[in-house]
C-alpha cells in the first residue's frame, strides 16, 4: 500500500555499518508523518532510480561523481536534498570544494542539511553555492543514535560485546587513503616500475598533487606508528583485550596479520560503532570521527600523535583532535591509558571543548536531527515539479535514460578504482534479512513511542520500503 499523502522518499546508505541505523531512524520519524520510505543501497537505488515514482532523494554527497545522476533523477521528476556524511571532519576549504563539491551538481539540491554552525559557514564559502538554496542547520541522524534517549537501542549490542571481549580498548584506525580496500582507492595507486611517477587514486579526486603527496606521506607515517602501537598496547594492558576497528573502507589484511602474532587482539568492523563505544574502556584513534562521537558519549577518547603534521593535524583534523586528549609519544599514551583505566581520568572535558563540539553538531538536544529534517522535508511539497517525465517525448526520454542507467552500470563495475565494483559494494553493503530490518524498526518505535504499526517490506535484497499502515501522521 503506497501512502498517498506525502511524497516517497528516497533514502540511500553506502557505509552499511555507519549509515543504515541511522536512516532507519529517519525513515521511522518520517513515516510518524506521513512519508513513506525506501532505505537501501545507494548504489542499487541510484541505478534503478527509473523503477520509482516521483520522490525526495536525500544524497549524502555532491561530489561530480553525482552529476549525472541528478540530471537523470530530475528528468524522472525526483527532487533532491542533500547533505555531506564527511563534513563534519572535513578537510580545508579549497580542498574540501574541490574534492566534495562540484558547482553544476549543487545547483540541481532543493534544500541542503548542514551538520551544524561550521557546516553552514563552509558551504557559505563555497563560490557556487546558488543564493536561493537555503542551508539548514539540522544536525544528522547519526548524531541522533549518540544522544542519551536515543542509544539505549544498542544496549543489548553493548552488552554482547563485554561478555564477548570482556574488558577491551578500542582502537579505530581512518587509513583508508593508504591502506584502502582496493589499491585503486588510495590517494596513489601502485606504481608498476621502479622510479615511475604513481598515479592518483580515487582517494585523491580534487586534490592538488602537492596536498595529496604530504597527506599521503603524513598517513602513512601514521599507519606505520599504528601497526606497532597494536601489539605494543596487548603488552602495556595485559588484563584488557585490544579491538581493532578499521575504518569501513579500509582493507583489514594487515590487522589480522598482527592479530595473527599475538593473544588478545581481535579485527572487527561488525555493526554500529556507537555500541562498541558503550562497551569499551577507551578510544585510541589519530583524527578519527569517532572520537567526536565519544566525546558526544562521555567515553574517555585518546588520540595518539606519534608523528605530528600541523598542516594536515590542524587543517584537517582539528576536532576529533582537540576533543581528545593528546599523546605524542607511546610512553605518554600508556600512562594516559593507565590513568584512564584506573578511573583516575575521566573523558575530555571543559567549556573550550564544548563550544568546539557546539559549532560544529547541532541537535544535540531539542528535537532530534532527524525531526528537524522531515519538517524541511513537509515544506519541500511547494515546490513546482518542472520535470517533463509525464510527457510523450519525456516518456521516451525515462526509456532512453533507463537504458543509459544499466549500461552505465555495467561500464562502472569493471573501472579500475570504481566503487561500483559487486565485492567493493559487498564489503560495504552486504544483503540483510528482512528479520532483521523489522528488528530494527520496532526497537525504534519503542524508543520513540510510536504507537502505529509500520510496515516494511522488501523492494530487493538491499532495499526496503518502510511506511506507517494508517497513512496518516502518528500521534
Amino acid at each position: 500500500m503506497m501512502n498517498g499523502t506525502r511524497p516517497l522518499l528516497l533514502i540511500p546508505v553506502e557505509n552499511q555499518v555507519r549509515e543504515l541505523d541511522p536512516k532507519l531512524l529517519l525513515a521511522c520519524v518520517a513515516a510518524k508523518h506521513g512519508f513513506s520510505s525506501i532505505v537501501g543501497s545507494r548504489r542499487e537505488m541510484e541505478f534503478n532510480i527509473d523503477a520509482f515514482p516521483r520522490a525526495i532523494y536525500l544524497s549524502k554527497s555532491m561530489t561530480i561523481r553525482s552529476l549525472l545522476f541528478f540530471r537523470i533523477a530530475r528528468r524522472f521528476g525526483h527532487k533532491i536534498v542533500a547533505w555531506d556524511e564527511e563534513a563534519l571532519v572535513h578537510l580545508p576549504p579549497k580542498t574540501y570544494f574541490s574534492r566534495r563539491l562540484d558547482a553544476a551538481t549543487i545547483k540541481y539540491v532543493l534544500s541542503l542539511f548542514a551538520w551544524g554552525q561550521d557546516n553552514v559557514d563552509l558551504w557559505r564559502q563555497y563560490p557556487h553555492t546558488p543564493k536561493e538554496t537555503p542551508i539548514h542547520a539540522v544536525g544528522n541522524p547519526r548524531g541522533d543514535m549518540l544522544r542519551t534517549e536515543i542509544r539505549t537501542y544498542y544496549e543489548h549490542d553493548a552488552e554482547a560485546l563485554r561478555e564477548k571481549y570482556g574488558d577491551f580498548i578500542l582502537i579505530n584506525t581512518n587509513f583508508n587513503h593508504v591502506n584502502a580496500f582496493g589499491a585503486d582507492i588510495n590517494l596513489f595507486r601502485p606504481v608498476k616500475k621502479p622510479g615511475e611517477k604513481a598515479r592518483f587514486g580515487r582517494a585523491a579526486r580534487g586534490m592538488s598533487r602537492e596536498y595529496a603527496k604530504g597527506l599521503y606521506e603524513h598517513k602513512l607515517a601514521v599507519f606505520e606508528r599504528f601497526k606497532a602501537l597494536i601489539p605494543a598496547l596487548e603488552a602495556a594492558f595485559p588484563a584488557h583485550t585490544i579491538v581493532v576497528r578499521p575504518h569501513p573502507t579500509e582493507n583489514h589484511h594487515v590487522y589480522r596479520e598482527i592479530a595473527a602474532r599475538c593473544q588478545r587482539v581481535r579485527v572487527t568492523n561488525e555493526g554500529n560503532v556507537v555500541p562498541w563505544l558503550m562497551a569499551a574502556k577507551a578510544l585510541v584513534h589519530n583524527g578519527c570521527t569517532t572520537a567526536v562521537e565519544a566525546f558526544v558519549m562521555d567515553v574517555p577518547a585518546i588520540s595518539y600523535r606519534a608523528v605530528v603534521n600541523e598542516d594536515y593535524d590542524t587543517g584537517f583534523y582539528r576536532l576529533p583532535n582537540g576533543l581528545s586528549h593528546e599523546c605524542f609519544s607511546f610512553d605518554e599514551l600508556k600512562q594516559t591509558l593507565d590513568s584512564v583505566l584506573r578511573g583516575e581520568l575521566g573523558p575530555p572535558a571543559g567549556a573550550e571543548r564544548q563550544s568546539l563540539v557546539d559549532r560544529y553538531l547541532e541537535a544535540q538536544d531539542g528535537p532530534l536531527a532527524c525531526e528537524r529534517m522531515v519538517r524541511v522535508l513537509e515544506s519541500l511539497e511547494k515546490y513546482p515539479d518542472d520535470s517533463s517525465s509525464s510527457s510523450l517525448s519525456g516518456g521516451l526520454q525515462r526509456w532512453i535514460l533507463a537504458r543509459g542507467l544499466d549500461l552505465a552500470r555495467r561500464v562502472k563495475s569493471h573501472l579500475p578504482g570504481s566503487h561500483n565494483k559487486p565485492e567493493y559494494q559487498l564489503h560495504r553493503y552486504p544483503a540483510l534479512p528482512l528479520d532483521d530490518i523489522r528488528g530494527r524498526m520496532a526497537r525504534f518505535q519503542q524508543l520513540l513511542g510510536y504507537r502505529n504499526e509500520i510496515h516494511i517490506e522488501p523492494v530487493s535484497d538491499v532495499m526496503f520500503r518502510v511506511q506507517a499502515l494508517s497513512g496518516r501522521a502518528m500521534i
